[in-house]
């Protein structure tokens, strides 16, 4: 399975040139005020911000649309729910069905914010390599053993994908179908070797990178040198969370 969150990481544009440690702290701080908003009136001036920065990302807009078909699948349940369950103010009735107003205006709220942090982080994660996203993080102070589990969690899911697409293509040569009798305890048997699999490719990996010395921080160790316009950019960003933050508390 080929690592696709990366794959335009490798553009020269000002975003993807921008001072990892500072992007990463100024995105975060920007989206940390997105999620903090509740106010009806700040929700396009948040979309604006995000698909602003996206554009001037320089990352296409297929890339942002196939990122977000998976997580879309969350709003697709919540939008079948939410506006005929919260609220007392009916809006109409759709036969048992009753639509209710503040069930549709936090459906809004939740669907701007969420596709606001969402385009945030897909362009923060996009346009550097995942290797120097952690490495950025360690710099800002995260844990060595933190940053240990986030990358080796990155790598080995697209691991598991590979063993599991291999193994599903071996079975359905071999005559398996999901419709036979049967099939449930195959697909037990399947997920249960790819476990066994993970944990055998876990312990022989450890053991090879104890040999390699392991344990020291050195390997995120990177000379990240801020310019600054760097600083600035970051400055610029968290003034606007600042901003955000702001109106929410004075709106509300």
């Amino acid at each position: 399975m080929e690592m696709q969150l990366d794959r335009y990481a490798y553009l020269d544009k000002p975003l993807h040139r921008w001072e990892p440690r500072c992007k990463l702290a100024g995105i975060m701080v920007l989206i940390f005020a997105f999620s903090y908003v509740r106010d009806l009136r700040l929700l396009p001036v948040i979309l604006a911000l995000s698909g602003g920065m996206y554009l001037y990302s320089g990352l296409p807009g297929s890339f942002l649309l196939s990122r977000l078909r998976l997580p879309a699948l969350f709003l697709v349940a919540v939008a079948l729910i939410l506006p005929f369950v919260s609220g007392p103010t009916v809006l109409m009735h759709l036969g048992p069905l009753t639509l209710k107003e503040e069930g549709c205006l936090e459906l809004l709220r939740i669907t701007v914010k969420f596709l606001a942090i969402l385009t945030m982080a897909i362009m923060l994660f996009g346009s550097m390599p995942f290797l120097t996203a952690v490495k950025a993080m360690r710099g800002l102070g995260l844990p060595v053993i933190l940053a240990d589990m986030t990358m080796f969690a990155y790598r080995y899911l697209f691991e598991i994908g590979d063993d599991l697409k291999t193994m599903q293509t071996a079975m359905g040569l071999r005559g398996f179908r999901n419709n036979k009798l049967g099939g449930a305890g195959s697909l037990a048997a399947l997920a249960g070797t790819i476990l066994v699999r993970s944990f055998e490719q876990s312990d022989r990996v450890y053991k090879a990178m104890i040999l390699r010395g392991y344990g020291q921080p050195a390997s995120y160790q990177e000379d990240f040198h801020a310019r600054p316009v760097d600083v600035a950019g970051m400055l610029l960003l968290i003034l606007a969370a600042a901003a955000i933050v702001a109106a929410e508390l004075l709106w509300r």
